[in-house]
């Protein structure tokens, strides 16, 4: 990767969101736990959520991830609070055409993910950006 696709992708968006990710840690007695890693690059994402009326009232997340996995998390930490299992999966599901097809970014409140753009023309770096994602979308189903 040449020094100009460095900067292109890792832009100081990304990398102020890949500092301040939200709800890090794990919950004392989550519903539902699922833990989401990257063979590629060996990112590892762990979600813990409580859900009450079909919607996350509590999340936390343990993040090992590059800095690009970092900011997806830390969009997916400020945007999770009060979403349904809908809102989840449509989310993952948009940025997945976002990355892979050039699609639109996701809407609000994962409109954030408009920062990772840039990688949509690195395909060896999708699996750590949808970890989070995955991972809040499959514990809000199993819980």
């Amino acid at each position: 990767m040449s020094n100009a696709e460095m900067m292109k992708l890792y832009s100081g968006r990304i990398l102020e969101l890949a500092a301040d990710i939200p709800h890090v840690g794990r919950l004392e007695n989550p519903q539902a736990t699922s833990r989401k890693r990257s063979p590629l690059c060996g990112s590892v994402v762990t979600v813990d959520v409580v859900m009450d009326a079909g919607r996350v009232v509590a999340f936390a997340q343990d993040v090992k991830a590059c800095a690009l996995g970092q900011a997806a998390a830390a969009i997916v930490g400020r945007a999770v609070i009060g979403c349904t299992i809908s809102d989840l999966r449509d989310a993952r599901d948009a940025l997945r055409r976002m990355l892979a097809d050039g699609g639109p970014v996701p809407p609000a409140p994962f409109d954030g993910f408009a920062a990772l753009e840039p990688a949509r023309d690195f395909r060896n770096r999708h699996a750590s950006i949808l970890l989070a994602i995955e991972a809040a979308t499959e514990a809000a189903e199993t819980a």
